[in-house]
């Protein structure tokens, strides 16, 4: 008896299984079925077979968090671990307030207070979370650290309806940062009396009476707060009021504002000096699908304790949402061992480091999981800058385009690059993926030659007599013994010369020189001014006594760039490295190459430059 394959699932496949079973048939096999009007239907059941095909495995997909797409699915598996996404932030600064013609024996700063700030000719608002109550301090109304978030306090409010199965609490807004979510719940209309409601991080501790909301992302990115049923947590009663107050912010658009006015007043008062603390910074979108898929398993394998690598990784992602990347590694595997640390490095999607606030914020709030005898060390990210210079040859014949415009398009492959691949700590810069890019940039770009360098930007301390250390944590090009100038500097003065500029080079064989140019010619005043490492890429420079930076490419500058040539083209970052192409001061030349498929004008050259 002829049977129906059914193990194909793409579409001509499946409709050869069928025509094959027809043709097995004694009604059917005379027939043409690609000649007849049963092809059609034979198209029709493919195609009906083929989607509930596709349908099925779709839906298989979305039913494991390795393979869901759908933000929705993600999330839901997530919340089987244990793990609530983090919802937008808002950008945070803090700042001290001095209200200069307040009068009376104490002033109030409502929650809510709201203030203003431009950003690119933008005007946004930060308001005040908490209500702040001074006395004033020898006839001086100071309100100080006060922390102000970018966006507009709301206040939403349900009635609970005991009778309705379906009643839920969601915050409507999308937009809304759940790290400033208050929750109140009002006895009734009637009873203005009051409970504060926090939230739960664990139910090893709750019982019957415990005043927590559950939060969880929902459909559509909002967030749903659920309460307790009587045995693990206080439940709400009909008629109760549930009061949600929180910020609804613009989310990065007010990271960096750092002058702030008051929008509204103090208590009545209106003349106030504001000084900035901290700029705003923390800004951030919602977590991503694939960083859910990430921290949620490393989360649920924590279990509410960090202990590896791993664990800190995933409770420094929920914690500070605003991270693009997180590195973590143990002080046993650090440079010089320090037993009993854990070293975490964040870098984050805006701006260039934490501030000290945001450090201390951190660690204190790491301290509650942590193993009593770590201690966890928030240390900055190490950048390291690569700049190329890319020489492109093209078919002017094969396009319309101009070199000026394919050089823009390789500036932007580059660019994309960058974003996409590096400025994140396990960024690894491949030299034949970019330079494959390269080519691919345009089907008229037939070659390109493409070198690097690598580059640390020092900052001194001005006169002071210090030693300082650079890392590449890469090897340097040395080929042999005795090759020199492997390392190049911009300039700088000592204290007590403020005529001559000095640099600094390499002699071929590990010492570093300082030097200055007398009538273009290097003249060493110290043949040890330090070491370099052609292996492990650490350059050491003895105790000097830096007076003053000089210009770099024509502009002020308050770092000393260091710069020297890989010994592999491809740059691996390692522990709090990141990696990150100087794009504006890399060197594009796109060049019109008349020696194409043998051509009469072959070794005439090139009849079109053009730079960046």
């Amino acid at each position: 008896m002829a049977k129906l394959e059914i193990s194909e699932l793409d579409f001509d496949d499946i409709k050869t299984n069928f025509k094959t079973y027809l043709q097995q048939q004694d009604e059917f096999k005379d027939y043409n079925l690609e000649g007849s009007g049963l092809s059609i239907l034979l198209d029709l059941l493919a195609y009906n077979t083929h989607y509930l095909a596709y349908n099925a495995n779709m839906l298989a997909n979305e039913m494991f968090l390795d393979s869901a797409d759908l933000r929705n699915s993600i999330v839901s598996q997530a919340a089987a671990l244990g793990y609530t996404p983090t919802s937008p932030t808002a950008s945070k600064a803090n700042i001290d307030i001095v209200v200069n013609n307040a009068t009376g024996s104490s002033l109030t700063m409502p929650r809510g207070t709201a203030f203003t700030t431009t950003i690119d000719e933008e005007t946004y608002q930060f308001v005040t979370n908490t209500a702040i109550a001074i006395t004033p301090s020898a006839g001086v109304y100071r309100f100080s650290n006060v922390d102000i978030y970018e966006g507009t306090l709301v206040n939403y409010q349900y009635t609970v309806n005991t009778s309705d199965p379906d009643q839920r609490f969601i915050i409507p807004s999308v937009n809304a940062d759940t790290a400033t979510l208050t929750v109140q719940v009002q006895t009734s209309s009637g009873d203005t009396t009051t409970n504060t409601f926090t939230k739960a991080t664990s139910i090893t501790e709750l019982n019957s009476t415990s005043k927590v909301y559950f939060l969880k992302e929902v459909e559509d990115g909002r967030f749903e707060i659920n309460f307790g049923d009587g045995i693990i947590g206080q439940s709400l009663s009909n008629g109760n009021l549930v009061i949600l107050k929180y910020v609804v912010t613009n989310k990065t658009a007010g990271n960096s504002a750092n002058s702030f006015s008051l929008a509204t007043n103090i208590g009545g008062f209106s003349n106030v000096t504001i000084t900035t603390n901290t700029a705003a910074n923390g800004g951030a979108e919602s977590q991503t699908k694939q960083s859910i898929k990430f921290t949620a398993p490393k989360f649920y394998a924590a279990q509410d304790r960090t202990v590896t690598v791993n664990d800190y990784k995933a409770r420094v992602i929920q914690l500070y949402p605003n991270a693009k990347s997180v590195s973590v590694w143990g002080g046993e595997d650090n440079d010089t061992p320090y037993y009993g640390r854990v070293y975490i490095s964040i870098n984050p999607n805006s701006g260039i480091n934490l501030t000290e606030t945001a450090k201390t914020n951190l660690v204190t709030q790491l301290k509650k999981y942590n193993v009593a005898s770590v201690t966890p060390t928030i240390v900055d990210p190490l950048t390291t800058d690569l700049v190329l210079t890319v020489t492109a040859k093209y078919d002017e014949n094969s396009t319309t385009k101009s070199s000026a415009t394919i050089k823009s398009n390789i500036i932007t492959t580059i660019t994309n690059f960058n974003s996409d691949t590096l400025q994140k700590f396990d960024g690894v810069f491949r030299y034949s993926k970019v330079t494959g890019l390269i080519d691919d940039t345009d089907s008229s770009i037939l070659s390109n030659v493409t070198t690097l360098k690598m580059r640390q930007d020092l900052t001194p301390t001005l006169g002071t007599s210090i030693n300082y250390e650079i890392k590449y944590n890469n090897a340097v090009y040395h080929p042999h013994a005795g090759h020199t100038f492997v390392l190049e500097t911009t300039g700088f003065k000592i204290d007590g010369d403020t005529s001559n500029i000095w640099y600094f080079d390499d002699d071929g064989n590990g010492n570093v020189r300082r030097y200055r140019f007398v009538s273009g010619t290097r003249t060493y005043a110290d043949n040890s001014a330090g070491t370099i490492n052609y292996t492990t890429g650490v350059i050491t420079i003895n105790a000097i006594n830096i007076a003053s930076i000089e210009n770099v490419r024509g502009a002020a500058s308050s770092v000393i760039e260091f710069s020297v040539p890989p010994n592999s083209n491809d740059i691996v970052p390692v522990r709090n490295q990141v990696l990150n192409i100087d794009v504006a001061n890399s060197l594009v030349t796109v060049e019109a190459d008349d020696f194409v498929g043998g051509s009469a004008n072959a070794g005439v050259g090139y009849n079109t430059t053009s730079s960046y």
